[in-house]
């Protein structure tokens, strides 16, 4: 039990982690241990590392403790047994094609919807109708694109978007491009790009850095999370904002990848408040990350 002096001091340092992070105009809570204030002079490489691995045990106990993420049904906004899901978005309706039996393939999940990809993306429409995040004109990268859904919001509201991910998952994405961005009032462009994590990016990816870059269900396994975070490295410019929103599977994971990320990336956690109010889902995440 708490008294009411650590009551108000506990407030206080909730109301701190609070902050503003890159081009989004909304607060963020941001992720950082404060039990062990040192300067910057003071502080090892192993104590750095420390704070790392503390800042991530702390999120992943307050994301599963009182999200409680297990407890909330699944795919509460999309169904991977149907070849194409529809959706409102940016005065347009949407038909999102999906391949519902490559999910038998082993290691296969982009070529179908996820959750986390209509929070983003319906994010992204709320947040640029509330002129927090203006997208018109921005170069944005949207990384693992999947079916393609946040890519083509993002270009529906004017960002210049090139979808990126594996080979053999570019056929599905050019459809549901050319199905859902043939609009003659569409504000942006978008463009297909093959770009494998771990290996050199295209140079029209990386110059100039984009302003935005986008990611649905990109933290998957423990496997990619280096390679995941070398991409983010090589596309990230110092006024470059990331956007990332995930399914809460795997706390292990998310863990590992909050950890190794705070090394060279500020991360924040955007409240469900800032959401859009009609897609929001205890067992989804969306993180805003900037270069340090």
């Amino acid at each position: 039990m708490t008294t009411g002096t650590e009551e108000v001091v506990l407030k206080e340092e909730e109301e701190e982690r609070m902050v503003r992070m890159g081009s989004y105009g909304g607060m963020v809570r941001l992720l950082t241990v404060t039990a062990t204030a040192k300067s910057e002079e003071e502080e090892e490489e192993k104590e750095k590392e420390e704070c790392s691995y503390e800042a991530a045990a702390e999120e992943i106990m307050l994301l599963w403790g009182i999200q409680q993420p297990t407890l909330s049904k699944p795919n509460a906004f999309v169904s991977q047994a149907c070849l194409e899901l529809k959706l409102d978005a940016c005065g347009h309706s949407l038909s999102i094609f999906q391949s519902p039996s490559s999910l038998n393939t082993p290691g296969v999940t982009g070529a179908v919807m996820w959750d986390s990809g209509v929070v983003l993306g319906k994010f992204l429409e709320h947040a640029s109708d509330a002129e927090l995040l203006p997208l018109q004109g921005k170069k944005v990268v949207a990384l693992g694109s999947g079916c393609g859904l946040v890519g083509c919001i993002a270009a529906l509201l004017g960002g210049q978007v090139v979808l990126t991910d594996l080979p053999d998952r570019l056929r599905l994405l050019r459809k549901n491009i050319e199905v859902n961005l043939r609009h003659g009032d569409m504000r942006g462009s978008a463009k297909v790009m093959e770009f494998t994590w771990g290996d050199d990016p295209d140079p029209e990816l990386t110059e100039p850095p984009p302003d935005l870059v986008l990611g649905s269900d990109v933290i998957y396994s423990e496997e990619a999370v280096l390679d995941l975070l070398s991409a983010l490295q090589q596309l990230s410019g110092g006024e470059t904002t990331i956007f990332l929103a995930g399914e809460l599977r795997n706390d292990a994971v998310l863990e590992y990848f909050l950890e190794c990320a705070m090394k060279d990336f500020v991360i924040g956690r955007l409240d469900q408040r800032q959401w859009h109010p009609e897609y929001c889902s205890s067992r989804v995440v969306l993180y805003v990350l900037v270069r340090k």
